[in-house]
């Protein structure tokens, strides 16, 4: 049980982690979309743990009135095996049909899938495919810029995992994610006046403390926003070129801020550790290639 809600507290922590990522890049547009999948989220979670504790317990409840279709199918063929063969025409001296209510909820069962099928069908058939569109679009635009869009895991890390790569690929820079995450927390919490605007949070109206956010950062899976490229890109005195479709490429660094902090290090770093001041960095952003919201790829040279 300990190892459990051990597991169960470690979950709930990320689930918190991902759903403030969510909130974080909610736009006026989605947010209402955004707050309704982090509730779905929590609920799910929230399901799936106190069934394990019950299963744990020995104490889940049995749901004859809740049987999966694939359970009824598995027992009506259950069913239809252990049917003896009849060896005599002769009939039943007391004739008796029993009512199949496994058979009777699967058919019912059956008929509402068909028929959200259906709709979902029909919704779908009338729907705008953002995502194709915002594909389509973002690989003329890379391409018109020689670049090619190079794919990154979809998960709370995308965005270091593609300056992660950019580095390498554009200086020969080799820096871990759990590094990435740390600089960009301290050039923040060094810097902490100029990125307080950042911290501000719509849905409560206050400012979020400094210290706690950076702590989160270091520490989870948080997604990262325009404020960590503006850390990592002046810690790094690179400039970040963010594509997106639809829209101007941002340059994050252009004026190539943080020099100075930088020479203050690099006495103390190895040779081949930071790029050529400038260096320009090349990433893609989404908003609807993946359902849970917002991600970034890294651009690589097209071939």
């Amino acid at each position: 049980m300990e190892q459990l809600l051990t597991q169960h507290k470690k979950e709930q922590r990320d689930l918190v982690s991902r759903i403030t990522g969510l909130k974080k890049q909610a736009t006026k547009k989605n947010r209402k979309s955004v707050l309704s999948q982090c509730e779905q989220l929590q609920n799910d979670l929230d399901t799936k743990q106190k069934r394990e504790i019950e299963e744990l317990n020995g104490t889940a409840p049995e749901k004859d009135d809740d049987v999966s279709p694939e359970a009824l199918l598995a027992s009506m063929s259950l069913e239809e095996a252990s049917k003896p063969v009849s060896e005599s025409s002769e009939p039943s001296s007391n004739p008796k049909t029993k009512r199949n209510r496994a058979k009777e909820r699967l058919q019912k069962r059956q008929e509402q899938l068909d028929a959200m099928r259906s709709q979902a069908l029909e919704e779908a058939a009338g729907e705008t495919d953002y995502r194709a569109i915002e594909q389509e679009s973002m690989g003329k635009v890379l391409a018109a810029n020689g670049l090619a869009a190079w794919a990154i895991k979809p998960d709370g890390h995308c965005l270091f995992a593609s300056i992660q790569d950019q580095l390498k690929q554009r200086s020969g820079v080799e820096v871990s994610i759990e590094k990435l995450r740390e600089e960009a927390a301290e050039y923040v919490r060094k810097h902490r006046d100029e990125f307080v605007p950042f911290l501000f949070d719509e849905q409560t109206m206050s400012l979020r403390d400094v210290d706690e956010y950076t702590r989160e950062l270091e520490t989870t899976a948080m997604w990262g926003s325009d404020m960590e490229i503006i850390a990592l890109a002046r810690r790094y005195g690179v400039v970040i070129k963010v594509f997106s479709a639809g829209s101007a490429p941002i340059m994050f660094n252009e004026d190539l801020q943080g020099l100075e902090d930088r020479e203050d290090e690099e006495e103390d770093k190895e040779e081949g550790s930071l790029p050529e001041p400038g260096t320009m960095l090349y990433l893609a952003f989404y908003k609807h290639n993946y359902g849970l919201g917002e991600h970034y790829d890294s651009c690589r040279d097209a071939a």
